[in-house]
């Protein structure tokens, strides 16, 4: 075999072979740093003329508060009980309210708090329904995660 029988042997159509040309066309670098310079100087104007936030609930008084306590049971099981202590339901498969309650437990992990402590469900007069967390002041707005899911909690609590 000769050079003159493989004078491609290392190049495949469609690759660079050169290993000082960048991988990332310039164009693009330059059109990211556009991107993150344009994201700063918006949220700094925004600051700056004290512009008012808009993805906030908007306020709304209080309807109705629920006392219960949210115990997981593995990946999937969890179990609701009242502000007494007596079970509201014992969950298999708690789907939704499964996610809320590991959301809940790794809030208090970091906390360094029992799982176990009791949890405010609050709705609104505007419609919106709230899990809250008075010992960490963790919330998560139940309506933000569609209907079906909202609708959940408030048969679980007969809403």
């Amino acid at each position: 075999m000769t050079d003159q029988s493989y004078p491609t042997a290392h190049r495949q159509p469609g690759l660079r072979n050169a290993p000082d040309r960048e991988m990332i066309p310039r164009v693009l670098l330059r059109a990211m740093l556009a991107l993150a310079l344009a994201s700063l100087a918006i949220t700094t104007a925004a600051v700056v003329t004290g512009r008012e936030p808009v993805g906030q609930p908007k306020a709304a008084e209080v309807v109705d508060t629920r006392t219960i306590a949210l115990v997981g049971g593995g990946a999937k099981a969890v179990t609701v009980l009242d502000g007494e202590g007596a079970v509201l339901a014992d969950m298999e498969h708690g789907g939704f309210i499964t996610v809320v309650q590991n959301g809940l437990a790794r809030e208090r992990l970091k906390n360094g708090l029992p799982a176990t402590l009791p949890v405010e469900v609050v709705r609104y007069a505007n419609g919106r329904l709230e899990l809250q967390d008075p010992a960490t002041g963790w919330s998560v707005e139940l309506g933000n995660f569609g209907a079906d899911n909202t609708a959940a909690f408030e048969r679980l609590l007969g809403i």
